[in-house]
Parts: C-alpha cells; sequence; structure tokens
C-alpha cells in the first residue's frame, strides 16, 4: 500500500477551500485598495484636507529648522485651519452617508 505524501495531502485540502469559496463567493467583496478608491470618490474633501494637513506640518517643521520662526508659525496655524476642515468634511461626509441610507 502506497501512502499518500504530507505535501500531498496538504495541496488537495487547499484545492477544497478554493472550491469552497468559488462555490459560495469571496467572504471580502472589494479589495482594501478598491475600498479606499470607493471611500474616495465618496468624499474627496477628506484625503484634501489630510494632505493639506501633512504639507503645512511638514513645510512649517522644515521652516522651524532652518530657523524661519514667522513662517514656521504661519504654518503651524495652517496646519490647525487644514485640520479642522479635515474633520468637517469627516462629519459632513458621515451626515451625507447617513441620509443616503435614509
Amino acid at each position: 500500500m502506497a501512502s499518500k505524501s504530507p505535501q500531498h495531502i496538504n495541496l488537495n485540502d487547499d484545492l477544497d477551500w478554493i472550491k469552497l469559496r468559488e462555490e459560495t463567493g469571496s467572504a471580502f467583496p472589494e479589495t482594501t485598495k478598491e475600498k479606499m478608491m470607493r471611500k474616495i470618490k465618496e468624499n474627496p474633501l477628506v484625503p484634501i484636507g489630510c494632505l493639506a494637513t501633512a504639507s503645512a506640518l511638514g513645510f512649517g517643521l522644515y521652516n522651524f529648522r532652518t530657523g524661519n520662526r514667522r513662517m514656521s508659525q504661519m504654518m503651524m496655524r495652517a496646519r490647525i485651519i487644514a485640520q479642522g476642515f479635515t474633520v468637517a468634511a469627516l462629519v459632513v461626509g458621515v451626515v451625507m452617508t447617513y441620509n443616503k441610507k435614509d
């Protein structure tokens, strides 16, 4: 009697799971990248606000490092404004999504 090798048994088990997934449908209908792109299309102001916040922070830190205190302070204030814009965009997006479901 020839016994099956452990690799052969694991391969069949893997194929059974693949076959089961094909029959029942995927547990994850969209990938992370697809979900991110869908969310960006639904509310494009949030990523814009995040980029504005990160840009103001980076430029402010650069100016702080080079000793330009006035511009550094202006960029830190701009960062606060950009963060407020981002939070407001999030709230508006949540309200719009809630109203769309009703």
